[in-house]
């Protein structure tokens, strides 16, 4: 077994087959068949289904720890690079999309400023993906709404963000500037899909006050779902950070006293830590909260920003 093998297996997993792996690796198709032939024979087991394409359960079991494997060669590298006071070398984290949108650009250009020498590669997904992604060691760290109760990640809540009902100006609701979650039952509403992390904070809230809300549709992203609404499709709730500061459109904020805070929070694989890149970047990420997040309209940072206590935030 050597490492050309276990980065082929990767690139098949990642890619989806022969041919867009040789592609990704800068090789030949036939180099890649080599490869896998070699290491299925080493291991005596079938790692690659050639009839239907993709991964046999065997196969992604190798995936997820070769994946460790380069990600710790690449650590290795990083911290070599990161030896003084110059931190270099490779950061894999992930993003929930309403936060990266008012976050990244000052962390990518204060990473840019402090640390040039680190390379960061980004994924937006939701937290019910990132999470996951970060403890199997495909992502180092991931930006996440909390509570997260994998024991393989680390949790540092970050900061707090009202939900709001946000409505085109044209809409029914729009008239309102606060409104009790009761008077919204009568209301079709653009929802979270039922089991998402945000909808189950609208259900508890809703089901606190003996409310049910009905859904217009079920839409599955922060972003998406605030775009419907943007456009005049629907009302929806959404998180204060889907409308970052600068935005500006025919909408209205509404209060609804009765919903929480939703908790952001950064999350890091506990073994193997990472590197110094993702360190200096879970540094700056922290120094930009504090400094400027309160100046994002909903957001609160500070231990008394969190509902119920940073121990509830972190799921702990």
């Amino acid at each position: 077994m050597d490492l050309r093998q276990l980065t082929t297996l990767v690139a098949i997993a990642d890619h989806g087959s022969f041919s867009a792996a040789a592609r990704a690796l800068y090789t030949v198709q036939s180099n890649v068949s080599g490869h896998i032939a070699r290491l299925e024979k080493e291991l005596s087991v079938t790692l690659v289904d050639r009839q239907r394409g993709g991964l046999t359960d065997e196969g992604r079991m190798v995936v997820q720890r070769a994946r460790r494997v380069l990600h710790e060669l690449d650590d290795i590298t990083a911290d070599m690079a990161s030896r003084g006071e110059n931190i270099g070398g490779d950061a894999r984290f992930g993003s929930i999309g309403t936060t990266a949108r008012w976050l990244l650009p000052q962390l990518l250009t204060e990473l840019e400023r402090v640390h040039p020498g680190i390379h960061v590669t980004i994924h937006e997904g939701n937290s019910t993906n990132l999470v996951p992604r970060v403890a199997a060691g495909h992502l180092d760290a991931a930006i996440v709404h909390l509570p997260v109760d994998d024991p393989d990640v680390s949790v540092e809540p970050l900061f707090a963000e009202d939900l709001f009902l946000l409505a085109h100006v044209k809409h029914p609701l729009a008239v309102h500037d606060t409104i009790r979650l009761p008077a919204l039952a009568a209301t079709p509403l653009l929802l979270p899909p039922t089991g998402t992390a945000l909808r189950r904070i609208i259900d508890r809230a809703a089901g606190a006050v003996d409310t049910q809300l009905q859904a217009q549709a079920e839409i599955d992203g922060v972003r998406l779902l605030t775009s419907l609404a943007l456009e005049g499709y629907g009302a929806a709730i959404v998180p204060a950070t889907a409308l970052p500061r600068w935005f500006r459109g025919d909408f209205k904020r509404i209060a609804v006293p009765e919903l929480p805070r939703r908790v952001v929070g950064w999350i890091q694989r506990k073994r193997p830590a990472p590197g110094p890149p993702t360190k200096a970047l879970a540094v700056l990420l922290r120094e930009i909260v504090e400094t400027q997040g309160a100046q994002q309209p909903g957001v609160h940072v500070g231990i008394d920003a969190f509902p119920f206590g940073v121990g509830a935030a972190r799921g702990g």
